[in-house]
């Protein structure tokens, strides 16, 4: 079944309605066990542009008793022409309707999208209330980061997947296949599933509040619900998907991707995905040229994308562009390589891609003074970033793209006029170049904290004060070839609520999209007056949730979901930004954030280095006690835990321990240390 050509050709792109794409996969309906709908809650363009799609299409799609199938949502327009013909929301594939498969999963990316989730299972003819679901109905799962506080969407979602789900797929289908084969009532399916890692299920956990509102504590009801759900963790990562579905149409990132490496360990304080995706997981140079080879042959892609949170951090990664540029350069391939850092080595790296083109570069400081830079602990010296500028301009690039953030955690007026400097700087560089001027944009966006970050206990920046800041900005960067923009403070705001939230938010949610409300990413769409109608008829202060800082000891409402990060550590690098202090890049140092010594193929294993560097050639610490301040820094980081405080300064209890690793070093700010 497929929708009729009277609607296709009365809406936007029908394209992305129609399935039949090159490398899509459709299996016969009838002979199939288990079928699965793959739902992404965003436009087609966007959906096709996620990396998880194609891996889980491609894992189902390889169970011999499973079929999985795509369906993004409907634009606007295709949305009320299927509502008022009375055809259901169907998948790509085989055109049957979303509540004829056994699982609707859901990709959750953006707290901003979940009102389309409702819409989706509205037009499907799936009730979006899970208590409302009988035994004929899908089961709705959802995925993704912001699943790492799944309480606002508790009451649409029967189970969550918490992590990395490449090794629960196997245990979780055999789960579905159980119940089956035994006809579980769905309850009782659903009990069963919650003994499986990563698996959580609300309706089985009880929630408490205090008198003053916050948040209490959640409990399972029932033996088979963890107390607390651990997000799963691939230790190797699944072989990189080479023969992705090529859409008809345009998507926003039009291009083959391989992702070269999963996590981060620059630990920025603001960063959601840099700290939850920990640890650091690579595949080596000869797994990514092989899988670019085949990437080509089956798609016809001239573009290839490796993809990471921070590519620059890639383990050889100038030895991997080459060997690329080698094997591919005769087939006239290009390579991208978003996420870097700005440094002048990546402007070199930039440059020697193969390309047709010099389009803009895009950086991102974040904020524009050192001090700043230290609180949220991404630290570019502004020779730096003057130099990695100047090699971008000298090599030709006519546009840059800045990221910087406003609202930050004890941001002032000073660190806003920092932003305007740097930028003044920046252009007196593009300046002096022989030739047409650089142009600059900058995008500033509004920072909102999230949970599993050490900024989780961070107040949102007031309405007041970041349209000071922005008016700061507005008279400071009064240029002809400098553009700043930035986004409506109400549709932070509601991210920034969403992402902290409580399961109390799935009634406003719920009702917000009963009026209306769908689309809340898309400025032409989102209507912020539907959402203030929804707190208030359901009584919730939307601002109880962002401009309160929140002491350390109060329980979170996603305090039952374990990301892999120690509440200690988040805690201490809050204290640590509060300090203004840096802490080093944990490749350097061992941070005792993650449980980094569980992962097998790390390019660099830390500890069996050190180790091997301590059978060798044990080091030794010394410590100028007249130069330390006690600050403890040090002490912190160390990873023998052989440094100490006592009488207000630093001292060593084994020095012969010592592994020579220097992380004290890179910490201490009195240069009080010397490993020896």
């Amino acid at each position: 079944m497929a929708y009729p050509d009277s609607i296709l050709c009365n809406v936007t792109k029908p394209a992305r309605y129609t399935g039949g794409e090159w490398n899509s996969i459709v299996k016969d309906w009838q002979q199939t066990d288990i079928k699965i709908a793959l739902s992404y809650p965003d436009i087609y363009e966007i959906g096709m542009s996620n990396m998880a799609i194609p891996i889980l299409y491609e894992i189902l799609n390889n169970q011999p008793d499973v079929l999985a199938e795509r369906v993004f949502a409907p634009w606007v327009d295709m949305a009320a022409a299927i509502k008022k013909a009375g055809i259901p929301l169907q998948s790509l594939e085989s055109g049957h309707p979303l509540n004829e498969f056994d699982i609707v999963g859901f990709s959750l990316g953006y707290e901003l999208s979940y009102t389309n989730i409702l819409n989706m299972l509205s037009l499907a003819g799936i009730p979006p209330l899970s208590f409302e679901r009988t035994e004929e109905h899908p089961l709705v799962i959802a995925g993704g980061n912001c699943t790492l506080n799944p309480e606002p969407m508790a009451d649409f979602i029967d189970f969550f997947v918490i992590g990395d789900v490449e090794e629960v797929l196997p245990i979780l289908l055999d789960g579905i296949r159980d119940g089956k084969r035994n006809k579980a009532p769905r309850k009782e399916l659903l009990k069963h599933l919650a003994t499986i890692p990563g698996i959580y299920i609300p309706y089985l956990y009880a929630v408490e509040y205090e008198a003053d509102g916050t948040f209490k504590s959640i409990t399972p009801l029932v033996p088979e619900a963890p107390p607390v759900i651990k997000r799963q963790i691939v230790s190797e990562l699944p072989p990189p998907v080479t023969r992705p579905v090529v859409p008809f149409i345009e998507a926003i990132h039009d291009r083959a991707a391989i992702e070269i490496s999963r996590g981060c360990s620059r630990g920025c304080r603001f960063c959601h995905a840099g700290m939850t995706y920990r640890p650091v997981r690579q595949r080596s140079h000869e797994e990514v040229l092989e899988a670019a080879g085949e990437i080509i042959d089956n798609t016809g892609y001239d573009e290839i994308a490796l993809v990471s949170l921070s590519t620059s951090d890639y383990h050889a990664i100038d030895e991997l562009v080459a060997k690329m540029v080698e094997k591919y350069g005769s087939r006239n391939i290009a390579l991208s390589l978003p996420s870097l850092r700005m440094v002048v080595d990546s402007v070199k790296l930039i440059d020697s891609l193969p390309t047709r083109r010099k389009s803009g570069l895009t950086f991102a400081p974040e904020a524009g003074s050192q001090r700043l830079q230290k609180v949220i602990n991404k630290c570019i010296p502004e020779q730096e970033v003057l130099d990695t500028v100047s090699a971008a301009f000298e090599r030709g690039w006519k546009s840059l793209k800045l990221y910087f953030m406003l609202g930050l955690p004890t941001e002032t007026d000073e660190d806003i006029k920092g932003i305007i400097e740097l930028v003044d700087k920046i252009r007196a560089v593009g300046r002096s170049m022989p030739g047409k001027k650089p142009s600059l944009r900058l995008t500033l966006s509004t920072f909102v904290p999230k949970p599993h970050t050490p900024f989780q206990w961070a107040a949102m920046d007031s309405e007041e004060n970041i349209n000071h800041k922005q008016n700061i900005l507005k008279c400071g960067l009064q240029r002809k070839d400098v553009a700043p923009s930035w986004q409506d403070y109400p549709k932070s705001l509601l991210e920034a609520v969403i992402s902290r939230g409580d399961r109390r938010l799935g009634k406003v949610i719920y009702r917000a999209w009963q009026k209306g409300a769908c689309f809340d990413g898309w400025g032409d769409q989102f209507k912020f007056s539907i959402w203030l109608d929804a707190f208030r008829e359901e009584g919730i202060d939307p601002y109880f949730y962002t401009q309160r800082e929140r002491p350390l000891d109060e329980a979170l409402p996603w305090s039952h979901i374990d990301s892999g990060v120690s509440v200690d550590f988040l805690k201490r690098e809050y204290k640590r930004a509060l300090e203004e202090k840096e802490t080093p890049d944990c490749r350097y140092h061992s941070c005792n954030a993650c449980g980094f010594e569980k992962v097998s193929n790390l390019c660099i294993n830390k500890k069996s280095q050190f180790q091997k560097e301590g059978e060798t050639n044990k080091k030794m610490v010394k410590i100028d006690e007249q130069s330390c301040i006690g600050c403890g820094a040090c002490t912190d980081v160390c990873p023998q835990k052989i440094l100490y405080i006592d009488g207000g300064v630093c001292k060593v209890t084994d020095a012969s321990k010592c592994q020579g690793d220097k992380a004290c070093l890179d910490v201490c700010p009195m240069d009080a240390i010397e490993v020896s």
